[in-house]
């Protein structure tokens, strides 16, 4: 999803009090919040499409309606497992809530920061980590 999510899922960017300690209580429930409505709008989609081809199942005697069926209901079905994906990794994010370990870098423990967390949910590491990491695959790939 390239969407800004804070339009997409209409929140506001959190704006910390003066002196507020980073994932304090509150941040922590702005992002909690953040990650269930985007589990939910997921859930949401792949019910449509459960209801969808259901629906529109039906056996086109036409091969060409049929092969551009068929090629909706096949580009439909990766998009919803890239969101299922996208749910496991929420999962696990809302778990690093309930565990105490959200907002915080896998690799350094660093903060990963609000902004962000806002733009990416489900970040697990900072962004210095997570350029070392894609330079890391880069050497490796060439």
């Amino acid at each position: 999803m390239k969407k800004d999510l804070s339009k997409f899922l209409e929140f506001k960017p959190y704006k910390p009090a003066k002196g507020e300690k980073y994932m304090a209580a509150k941040q922590i429930m702005h992002f909690k919040t953040i990650l269930i409505k985007w589990k939910e709008l997921l859930m949401k989609e792949a019910d449509k499409t459960m209801e969808h081809m259901k629906n529109d199942s039906t056996k086109l005697a036409d091969p060409n309606d049929a092969a551009t069926q068929e090629e909706e209901f096949r580009l439909e079905l990766r998009t919803r497992d890239r969101e299922r994906k996208l749910i496991l990794k929420i999962d696990q994010a809302l778990q690093r809530v309930d565990d105490g370990f959200y907002g915080f870098c896998e690799d350094t423990g660093e903060p990963i920061g609000i902004k962000r967390l806002e733009a990416r949910p489900i970040a697990t590491l900072c962004i210095e980590a997570q350029e070392r990491h894609e330079r890391m695959e880069k050497t490796q790939v060439d």
